[in-house]
């Protein structure tokens, strides 16, 4: 609930601080002393749009600023945290200055945040109905939030269900749309890569077969200089003739020979005649390789030139059409087999979204249709509890009609449109709440409303700005008994110029303006027993000093404060 409100330079205001406590809180003063700014005040914490006239004559700026204890602050979800704001032993502080130039800056419990944040947070904590804003009537879908909020945990659990089995079959539907939406393209995707995939298998191409093709080829070109330049170079290093032959192979061992012979003579000479041993075997090595060389020669002079130049334009044939490079056509073969597994597997897929799609839209159906039983059985309760309340608020003649009928299409909430309407008067076609009910009637039904969902879930705080208009008397004292119902429930906050409503708050305040120097301000005081007779002296009759005007007022004070102290 809210603590207390401070507000700083704001219309007529100078400087107040509201303190506000539980149950029923009214604010009264004479016209034009100022009530509207509390209101306004109010709206700038509650994110609600700046507007630099409203800034106290000769002022820079209007500050205001609320403190409110909250008993659970999971009410506000995750919005305080994305703030990053925190709340100490339950007290949240929200304030808001509005400059000269129209800049508007807000905090929440010290942090810097978005004028939104506000909104948001409001929200949660804070119901206002006034008669230039009837937003919860007039939204289609917060008159769908009020039947929901009456009909309790047996829609809850239900429409839980729905809304999960709503959200499998859209993802399912989706998924299969999009499949199916290119299922031409896939056919066709299918039947090029199956050609591609069936020609390569058939060719059969392997890792470096190009290089290794373009190698034999070359040497079969010039196979006869190969092998003469092999041979030449394995003579040199190692005769096979039977003659004598000055090969390296020989002159190494002729110069290893005579160096060993003298080598005890020196240690310097049998270091090099071991350096000599050693290029022997190396080049032994060598001429192994150039005999193997000369024989693989021979082996590949057996193959067909012709055949192996074919076998290359397969090759280059594969490259042109799949790759620019070899290792580029042997990559698409693999990915095209992928690709083309894939694109089978969708007709699969196909039939397994199907069913799944038409099993949660069975599902769907199945619980939207519980769900909106349970909505025309709320909407008559609603509808009947709501009648008999606003009989006792001047509106005996008037009749709420909760509507539940069908959508076109399925939605998060179901399958229905909720429509609260009036009828103003036995006989009379209801009409929608914006065109049947004047603000006055609007307050009042709103009132209504509230009282019978008190007995559910509800915000912490209403406020309501002059529901008692066009209202006087017996009606009167009604709307005074039903506010102060509801504030057994709630926080709530009336502005009103009604004594009989007045006298069934738990605590009133007082705006008093005053002038001097040639400007006004105005003050809001919180009033005494002894003050509020006066106050509601003045409120019915005018008159502060009458005798027979504070007799009433002290008569209808005790008479609303022992309805309520039973």
């Amino acid at each position: 609930m809210i603590e207390e409100i401070y507000i700083r330079d704001l219309g007529v205001i100078e400087e107040a601080r509201l303190r506000l406590g539980p149950g029923l809180t009214v604010v009264t003063g004479e016209t034009g002393a100022g009530k509207t700014m509390v209101l306004t005040a109010l709206g700038l914490l509650l994110g609600e749009r700046a507007d630099s006239s409203s800034i106290r004559s000769g002022q820079e700026q209007a500050f205001v600023e609320g403190r409110w204890f909250l008993k659970d602050a999971n009410i506000l979800g995750d919005r305080l945290a994305d703030a990053g704001a925190e709340i100490e032993d339950g007290e949240l502080i929200l304030n808001r200055s509005v400059s000269n130039e129209g800049r508007s800056r807000a905090s929440v419990s010290g942090r810097a945040a978005p004028v939104s944040v506000l909104a948001d947070i409001g929200e949660q904590l804070v119901v206002v109905h006034g008669q230039a804003d009837q937003i919860r009537l007039k939204s289609a879908g917060a008159q769908r939030q009020a039947l929901d909020q009456f009909a309790g945990p047996a829609l809850t659990a239900v429409l839980s269900d729905y809304q999960n089995h709503f959200r499998a079959w859209k993802s399912f539907r989706a998924e299969l749309e999009s499949i199916t939406s290119a299922l031409e393209t896939r056919l066709n995707e299918a039947e090029r890569l199956r050609a591609a995939v069936a020609e390569l298998e058939a060719a059969q191409p392997l890792a470096g077969e190009d290089l290794e093709l373009a190698e034999a080829a070359e040497r079969l070109t010039h196979l006869e200089e190969l092998r003469l330049a092999a041979t030449t170079a394995h003579e040199a290093l190692s005769s096979e003739s039977f003659q004598e032959a000055q090969d390296a192979v020989t002159l190494l061992g002729q110069a290893r020979r005579a160096l060993e012979q003298v080598g005890n003579h020196d240690p310097e000479l049998q270091r090099i005649s071991e350096t000599i041993r050693q290029i022997g075997f190396a080049v032994n090595d060598v001429a192994a390789e150039i005999s193997g060389y000369v024989d693989g020669l021979e082996g590949d002079g057996a193959k067909d030139l012709s055949l192996i130049q074919e076998r290359r334009a397969v090759l280059a044939n594969l490259a042109r059409r799949f790759g620019p490079s070899h290792e580029e056509v042997m990559d698409f073969w693999a990915e095209a087999a992928n690709r083309l597994l894939e694109l089978d597997s969708s007709s699969d897929q196909i039939e397994v979204l199907s069913v799944k799609v038409s099993e949660e839209y069975q599902l769907m159906v199945d619980l939207a249709a519980k769900v909106s039983e349970i909505r025309r059985f709320s909407a008559a309760q609603l509808a009947e509890q709501v009648s008999q309340e606003l009989k006792s608020l001047a509106m005996a003649g008037a009749t709420l009609v909760v509507s539940v009928a069908s959508a076109s299409d399925f939605s998060l909430t179901g399958i229905d449109e909720v429509a609260i309407m009036l009828s103003a008067h036995e006989g009379a076609e209801p009409r929608s709440l914006g065109k049947g009910a004047s603000g006055g009637e609007l307050s009042r039904i709103m009132l209504a409303i509230e009282v019978v969902l008190a007995k559910t879930e509800q915000a912490p705080t209403f406020i309501f700005d002059e529901v008692d208009a066009g209202v006087g008397g017996a009606a009167a004292i009604e709307v005074g008994r039903r506010l102060a119902m509801l504030a057994q429930q709630a926080q709530v906050i009336v502005v009103t110029h009604l004594a009989q409503v007045a006298a069934y708050a738990n605590s009133h305040l007082r705006v008093l303006k005053s002038s001097a120097g040639g400007f006004t301000a105005s003050d809001v005081v919180a009033l005494d027993p002894e003050q509020r007779v006066a106050e509601l002296a003045r409120m019915l009759s005018g008159l502060t000093d009458s005798q027979s005007g504070l007799a009433h007022a002290a008569e209808l004070l005790e008479r609303a404060h022992g309805e309520f102290s039973k």
